[in-house]
């Protein structure tokens, strides 16, 4: 008896015991700012789980005893913590990550949530989108993904505001942002600037970040509409890769190899690579590309981190300038698909880039970094151009070849750091760059009619019949006829302080000076084997040297944060252009200063899962230079100018982004935009009219759900619509045409194209497959009157995909 009641008490401890073992840890795990961490990872006793949308976890503890968690996750110091269990539910008190700043920072968005709580590299400054005074937004990961996005204008169409142009064949991707054409000098690929020739390939993207409006407090000479960002993918240290093939209409193929990983405690690599061939809807116009992008980080200690990139890019297509004009209008009788351009008309482009990004923690207030980089880009065509039709739709074809040898180098220190004076909080960015570049244009003489002497007339074509028997197929002899090589170097300074006044009121501070240096170009002519310069005359036609621009950019701001999750800002910032030319008196035109008034709000919603941000801005250049026009509406010096004009850009933008619900996530935008001269000379521009290139209206919505688990697991629906509102193509009309009845300008009616896409996710295997324009839409994309490229018509896009 005795026994059995020993034996009963034993068993009834050892269940006593065994349940006291058994507990589920819960708690949520937030950043030093008091946000939610999505996705962390925690660990305990074999155990993991992940942290959901609200940074909140529990995990099962099945072992007896003390137990320990670790928390990791990327950007953030691993945290380790003891926990004493508490019967069958422990509960920890909140824990904090810090930030591991010494890494190279890099967005980890999931979804499309919002962005205001984090800081972007596109902003320099370490501040958190949410206290930055200007519009802000990001194309992550995930969106790049989900489209299937091939080149940078596949991305671009989910950035309100920012319309794509069309340049001279093709030749590479332009774009518009609030007014204003975004050149090279504004596209830039970690920080660095790049060139946008032969179409900026996609798969190495992890996110475009786009800074609206002015930045050339940061930036230097940049235009007022926006400044892009192309943030690559990085080196990881764990095993991992992508291997992806994708298909589409018109022949398209395009492999794409991903692999990353350690190869040291301290060292890590990855390298990216695709090639792609696609033919088009365009008859005879074809593309051939193939991109390698490897690269390498160093760890060299907890504060110091080295990141080496190379990437190299050939991009070989059809130079293709449409459909061309009749009469100074656009026929669409002449096809969307008819080729006007001559058979063997080429445009070969090699672009490469090198980086280096040194960055170093002092402390946890302040972080050094430092960038240098190459960019070498050649550019060899060969073609017609041009193609302006008669009533009758009868054109002549001249021949146009070119080539291009761009030589730039990037070098940038920025020194970001927090201090506090009295009651006063600092948060300052002080940085230097230096931008030198060489280009080299080469001319040819072309033998279009053969012989010995040159000639660019090669034929006349029908538009309405193209193809017609016994049109010319011969390629002419070319020659080399001059080389003009010129320098640019450019050099600024700036600093920048957010002082936190309270925690609700914000002031932004900033000032930047910079120096330019344009040399006169150097021509060699390869007839006489003589080099000479170009003419740069001063009064009395004397050599007035290099054209030298000097410049302030200073920048203001207001900021009120009533609210922890919404921000109201009024702003003012200047930005510079140089001008090209000189004056009635032979002196070189001064830069143009330009004036950007801006004012928003940014608020998020449902613990940051969802954000809007809406944004008013004004730009305008009191003193525009303009090419004097004589009385006959005639140009008699394309190079003399006068500070007679004023434009303005006016306009309205508004972001959404985020995930409305589990699994649903939304991207949408809507922008307004209206660009005109305020004044003109009296044979200039008439007053008033939308600037040609410019769209009114633009507007984009994506819509993503992945289905639950009980529903359909692994399933992923989506659908795009992409608005482009009312452009005006051909020229403006000068007053001197108003005067005499003739109207230059080709209104474009807006369009709207539509996507859809469905994807399936099994184990490590994806696939995603997309109807894009699903109702076929025809419309255009034009540069002036005979460059006029309809826009592509219903296709398909396939992509099968397998993670390791």
């Amino acid at each position: 008896m005795r026994l059995t009641i020993a034996l009963f008490l034993l068993g009834v401890s050892a269940i006593y015991h065994e349940a006291q073992a058994q507990t589920t840890v819960k708690g949520v795990v937030l950043n030093k700012q008091g946000e939610f961490l999505e996705g962390i990872s925690v660990r305990g006793q074999g155990k993991a789980t992940r942290t959901n949308e609200q940074g909140y976890f529990e995990l099962y503890i099945a072992k007896p005893g003390e137990f320990n968690l670790d928390f990791s996750g990327v950007g953030f110091h691993k945290h380790h913590l003891t926990v004493q269990p508490n019967g069958l539910e422990t509960s920890i008190q909140n824990q904090i990550l810090q930030e591991s700043k010494h890494q190279i920072e890099q967005i980890d968005v999931k979804g499309y949530n919002s962005v205001n709580h984090r800081s972007l590299e596109v902003s320099k400054s370490g501040v958190r989108d949410l206290d930055l005074p200007q519009a802000v937004q990001v194309i992550n990961s995930q969106v790049i993904s989900d489209q299937q996005v091939n080149v940078l204008s596949d991305a671009l169409k989910n950035a309100n505001g920012v319309a794509l142009g069309a340049n001279r064949g093709g030749v590479n991707e332009n774009f518009y942002a609030r007014g204003y054409s975004l050149g090279t000098n504004n596209i830039f690929k970690n920080g660095a600037r790049t060139n946008n020739g032969g179409s900026i390939e996609a798969s190495t993207l992890e996110s475009v970040q786009i800074l609206k409006g002015s930045a050339a407090l940061l930036y230097g000479g940049v235009s007022g509409g926006a400044v892009l960002n192309l943030v690559t993918k990085k080196p990881k240290f764990e095993n991992g890769g992508e291997v992806s093939m994708r298909f589409g209409s018109y022949n398209q193929y395009k492999p794409i190899v991903d692999v990353y990983g350690p190869i040291s405690q301290k060292l890590a690599f990855r390298i990216i690579g695709t090639g792609s061939y696609a033919e088009s809807f365009r008859d005879e116009v074809e593309s051939k590309r193939i991109y390698v992008n490897p690269s390498l980080l160093y760890q060299m200690n907890d504060k110091s981190s080295l990141n080496v990139m190379f990437d190299y890019l050939k991009s070989d297509f059809t130079p293709d300038f449409g459909i061309g004009s009749v009469e100074g209008k656009i026929q669409k009788e002449v096809g969307r698909n008819a080729f006007i351009n001559v058979p063997w008309a080429f445009n070969k482009t090699n672009s490469s880039n090198a980086q280096a990004d040194f960055g170093h923690q002092f402390n946890d207030d302040w972080k050094l970094q430092v960038l240098a980089s190459y960019q070498q880009y050649n550019r060899d065509y060969y073609g017609a151009e041009r193609i302006q039709a008669n009533a009758q739709g009868i054109a002549p074809r001249a021949l146009n070849r070119t080539k291009q040898d761009e030589l730039t180098y990037n070098q940038q220190i920025n020194l970001t750091g927090k201090l506090t004076t009295g009651f006063l909080k600092h948060q300052i960015l002080v940085g230097g760059d230096a931008d030198e570049s060489n280009v080299k244009n080469y001319a040819f003489n072309i033998y279009a009619k053969g012989g010995s002497q040159p000639s660019t007339s090669y034929d006349n074509i029908d538009l309405f019949n193209p193809y017609a028997e016994g049109m010319r197929t011969d390629k002419p002899l070319d020659s080399l006829k001059t080389r003009t090589s010129t320098d640019i170097f450019r050099v600024g300074a700036f600093v920048q302080d957010l002082v936190s006044v309270t925690d609700q009121f914000k002031v932004l501070l900033g000032v930047r000076y910079t120096y330019q240096n344009t040399g006169r170009g150097l021509v060699y002519d390869y007839k006489t084997n003589t080099e000479t310069t170009t003419p740069n005359v001063g009064k009395d036609k004397e050599d007035m040297g290099n054209k030298i621009d000097k410049a302030w950019s200073p920048k203001f701001a207001l900021i009120y944060q009533p609210l922890v999750s919404t921000s109201i800002y009024v702003s003012y910032s200047n930005n510079f252009v140089s001008n090209a030319g000189y004056d009635v008196n032979y002196l070189p035109m001064t830069p143009s200063s330009i004036d950007q008034y801006e004012a928003g709000i940014k608020n998020d919603f449902l613990q940051g899962r969802l954000s809007t941000n809406l944004t008013w801005y004004r730009i305008q250049n009191n003193n525009f230079a303009q090419t004097i026009i004589g009385a006959d509406g005639k140009v008699a010096d394309a190079n003399m100018k006068e500070f007679t004009g004023v434009s303005a850009s006016d306009g309205i933008e508004l972001d959404v982004a985020g995930e409305l619900g589990k699994g649903f996530n939304v991207l949408a935008g809507y922008s307004y935009n209206f660009m005109r001269y305020l004044e003109t000379n009296e044979n200039g521009v008439v007053e008033g009219i939308r600037l040609v290139g410019t769209t009114a209206h633009t507007g984009n919505a994506t819509l993503f759900y992945s289905l639950p688990d009980h529903i359909a697991k692994g399933l992923k629906l989506g659908v795009s619509a992409f608005y482009t509102g009312k452009r005006n193509a051909g020229w403006n009309t000068t007053k001197v045409n108003q005067k005499e009845g003739v109207d230059r300008i080709i209104p474009i009616d807006p369009f709207t194209t539509f996507d859809f896409t469905a994807g399936y996710t099994y184990k490590n295997w994806n696939i995603m497959a997309k109807v894009n324009n699903i109702g076929n839409a025809f419309n255009y994309y034009v540069h002036e009157n005979y460059s006029v490229n309809p826009i592509p018509p219903r296709g398909f896009t396939t992509t099968l995909s397998y993670k390791f």
